[in-house]
């Protein structure tokens, strides 16, 4: 883009730890980045999900410019075996980032992106295209602000976009209707939302991790508090998969978790429905009284019930409206950069099996634009924390010339990947270990309800029920 490079940056939607990794990348390699994020703070969404335990380590949790950047300002890193919460992540890592003397001048909080398009043309135009900056529309204190990019990285993430209740990806009818009632994705079941939950009748949707730790935060709760009853629908035949191999699983911390969900089931304290696809959702005519779910279970059998509370751990879908003007080649069914849908597609891959990537695989037509972290994987669950930071330093040495640099795989996962579970059980967490390359970061999204099973547990660390890639934009 000629002359005005050194003058114009490069927008990195999404304060979360990859739009704030690729931010300290790009200054590294010389480039003035902006970063704009829609939440109050930086990591807005994790700060959602605070009270969950990641099950990596911090070694795998940070990223090592950004870590030399904080070096320099006096901080001493966390144990790095330790297993951060998401609250410990934003605290202990991202809040001190954004507040380094390179970074402070460089982020714009609450101000959330509209639209992006290329200056002066719309997204029909080809003759001329190339080489014009970017326009980022935004919205601050209710005044929108176009602002020239001559790069656009897109770390929005994926929180905020839950995938609906009901069946074909469409939501069950009068889902719109009943938000009063829907908990979100991860509810701090045994903390804040305690009240939500205590002596009421609870259902959770979904077969992943995510779900799999609510409920047995529930089962914990419905000990502790009289009258809390706890309903689980899935839409596969069988929760087999979530439940693993027990004692003889692999991963013990993921044993642990699925063979005491099974017990869970066992006991009567979860009452099972399987094969439910939710057709409709029906809100009290007056009060807080319970909300009417109705559906199909088993052969196709009806099934009505009442509860007060729904857990919608169905996982995430990406937010491609803001993007209608900017010329993107996306794969039509995981709706993630089309290079690099084979290697996530969740029919045949775990996070331990795909491999470490960059700026080739998440080129799209416009030059200069990407979409990288959770969102770069649409649809997939199996996003790597790890993975997103190799992702930005190869965009960031693209957009500075270095092309060897780019092409570069500069990644180095471990032969053994290293996982906990969100269970509270240190030795479980210590055990945990997994069989192929993978640090494990995976969504909160993690197989949902819209894949009926879990892909096959090929060294996923698949056991806790994270995303961190995400920002508050990410919807």
């Amino acid at each position: 883009m000629g002359a005005m490079d050194s003058q114009v940056p490069i927008v990195v939607i999404g304060a979360g730890p990859v739009g704030l990794a690729a931010a300290a990348h790009l200054l590294e390699r010389g480039l003035e980045p902006l970063v704009l994020e829609a939440g109050d703070q930086v990591g807005a969404a994790i700060r959602e999900w605070g009270h969950v335990r990641l099950f990596s380590p911090w070694e795998y949790d940070v990223d090592p410019v950004a870590v030399r950047l904080l070096e320099a300002q006096g901080w001493e890193s966390p144990d790095r075996d330790a297993l951060p919460t998401g609250a410990e992540l934003v605290e202990s890592y991202l809040a001190p980032l954004a507040a380094t003397p390179e970074l402070a001048g460089r982020i714009r909080t609450g101000t959330r992106v509209l639209a992006v398009s290329r200056q002066g043309v719309d997204k029909t135009r080809t003759v001329g295209r190339e080489g014009r900056p970017y326009v980022v529309r935004t919205v601050r204190d209710g005044q929108v602000v176009d602002i020239v990019a001559r790069a656009v990285l897109d770390a929005s993430g994926t929180w905020g976009r839950p995938n609906p209740l009901g069946a074909a990806g469409l939501p069950a009818i009068g889902e719109d209707q009943v938000g009063a009632w829907l908990a979100g994705p991860l509810p701090d079941v045994l903390g804040a939302d305690r009240k939500r939950f205590a002596g009421r009748h609870s259902l959770v949707v979904g077969m992943g991790h995510s779900a799999a730790n609510t409920l047995l935060a529930l089962v914990q709760l419905r000990e502790e508090e009289p009258g809390t009853e706890i309903t689980w629908a899935i839409r596969g035949r069988s929760p087999a998969r979530l439940y693993g191999g027990g004692g003889a699983d692999g991963l013990p911390a993921r044993g642990l978790l699925g063979s005491s969900l099974k017990a869970a089931v066992a006991s009567g304290a979860i009452t099972l429905i399987r094969e439910f696809t939710m057709t409709s959702l029906t809100p009290p005519a007056e009060g807080t009284a319970p909300v009417a779910v109705a559906g199909t279970g088993r052969d196709g059998a009806a099934v009505a019930f009442s509860v007060d509370t729904v857990v919608a751990s169905t996982g995430f879908r990406p937010d491609l409206e803001m993007l209608r003007e900017v010329r993107v080649n996306l794969d039509p069914g995981v709706e993630a950069p089309a290079a690099l849908a084979p290697l996530i597609d969740p029919n045949f891959h775990s996070c331990g099996t795909v491999p470490p990537h960059g700026e080739a695989l998440l080129a799209h037509p416009d030059e200069g634009f990407y979409i990288v972290g959770m969102k770069s994987y649409g649809r997939a669950p199996t996003f790597l924390l790890a993975t997103g930071y190799e992702q930005v330093r190869s965009i960031a040495a693209a957009l500075a010339g270095d092309s060897e640099a780019a092409a570069r795989v500069e990644l180095a996962l471990p032969e053994t990947g290293v996982c906990s579970t969100d269970l509270g059980d240190s030795e479980a967490a210590e055990a945990a270990s997994c069989g192929t390359p993978g640090v494990g970061f995976t969504t909160g999204s993690e197989h949902g309800y819209s894949a009926e099973e879990p892909p096959p547990a090929t060294g996923c660390c698949g056991a806790a029920p994270v995303s961190v890639s995400l920002s508050s934009h990410g919807g």
